[in-house]
């Protein structure tokens, strides 16, 4: 066992190389605010998904038998903000030669899905051919581990497009993105469109938080009065929608229910997700003096750099645990969800032992053969 002055002091060397390390102008805030979110999408999910057996291996969630845990969605549903930072960071770096600049940026994105997919695709041929896994339990498997490639594909395409939202008036561009969420949900809700039409605001409800992101880039939200009324005016209007006209009251996606608010984003999801920005404008100074504290930062700044990998394999993490440990109990009472969260950190050390594995791999694979894969 590794000495606690030796751990102390291996720490401490840490802290101070990512302090060395940090540009003097490194925006900090936005740092926290990109931890925080992926954190409250971690937590959310592993907190939020589970299967049963009924009588086949179904995928279901404490949020259908305990509907009154929905109120907790609001604390977890932190999409927005990895939006509004992506946008942020996005603006600023965006004015270098546009093919070297997307090109950087696709792979920092998606390099880190591509072993996630390799893995699913044998491990679901192995299911499916030597385990007889029947397809409705594969897909109860695989479409949870792989969903974050959604997450992905919009983000990635709002990302390449910067350049292009750069040219146009973000402010303008949010209000019409607003009112094109805002049409599609009374063609779907009210006029009875095809529920297809509803995934027009895919695109529609995250560039939101996205295109106001480039306008805080731009100086657009540095007003007091811009920054307090936006979370006024976000909360209050998802309230309203959710009070006084139906919506659904949890801001994830609930197993079997016919209406979601974030697959595709609803008006409500997107209410939220300003009032969210808002709030980040609001605690953005106070944030940036607590990322001035070396070791408070040294934690945001090591996260960080494992953002994108942490997003795309937690729910990995979650299924393999999920069925080496056949944890396939309905989510129904408050026993369930106190065990759930017990073994939170046990989903923490698969994800960690996944990464280890992985560095291992591509450790062989540079000493073997020079690949710089993954990098």
């Amino acid at each position: 066992m590794a000495d606690p002055l030796a751990r102390a002091g291996r720490w401490a060397r840490h802290v101070e190389r990512i302090e060395q390390a940090t540009p003097p102008g490194r925006d900090r805030a936005l740092d926290a605010l990109r931890a925080f979110a992926i954190l409250g999408v971690v937590l959310g999910h592993w907190l939020g998904a589970a299967w049963e057996l009924n009588p086949h291996l179904v995928i279901t969630s404490p949020l259908v038998h305990l509907p009154g845990l929905g109120a907790l969605s609001w604390i977890f549903q932190a999409l927005a903000l990895f939006f509004f930072v992506g946008g942020h960071v996005a603006a600023g770096s965006a004015r270098r030669p546009y093919g070297k600049w997307v090109s950087a940026r696709m792979r920092r994105l998606l390099l880190p899905a591509v072993p996630m997919i390799v893995l699913w695709a044998v491990l679901a041929t192995l299911l499916s051919t030597l385990g007889g896994l029947p397809y409705r339990e594969l897909r109860a498997v695989v479409l949870p581990a792989v969903a974050p490639l959604w997450f992905l594909a919009v983000f990635a395409l709002l990302t390449a497009c910067t350049p292009l939202l750069l040219r146009v008036r973000p402010g303008v561009a949010v209000a019409a993105m607003v009112a094109t969420v805002a049409v599609v949900d009374v063609a779907r809700f009210v006029l009875g469109a095809p529920e297809q039409v509803g995934w027009l605001n895919l695109l529609a409800g995250w560039l939101v938080p996205y295109l106001l992101g480039i306008l805080s880039a731009n100086g657009g939200l540095r007003a007091r009065g811009t920054a307090a009324w936006l979370p006024a005016g976000g909360a209050a209007g998802a309230v309203a929608l959710v009070g006084w006209f139906g919506y659904p009251a949890s801001m994830v996606g609930v197993t079997g229910e016919r209406v979601s608010n974030l697959s595709p984003p609803s008006l409500a999801a997107v209410s939220f997700g300003i009032a969210q920005v808002g709030l980040a404008l609001l605690l953005r100074e106070p944030l940036a003096a607590l990322m001035r504290r070396p070791r408070l930062w040294a934690v945001v700044a090591t996260a960080n750099l494992s953002a994108m990998r942490v997003f795309v394999w937690h729910m990995t993490a979650l299924v393999l645990t999920v069925l080496v440990f056949g944890l396939y109990q309905r989510p129904d009472t408050m026993m369930w969800v106190a065990g759930r969260v017990a073994l939170l950190p046990v989903f923490g050390l698969v994800l960690a032992g996944i990464f280890g594995f992985m560095t291992w791999c591509r450790h062989q694979l540079d000493e073997r053969h020079g690949c710089r894969w993954g990098r």
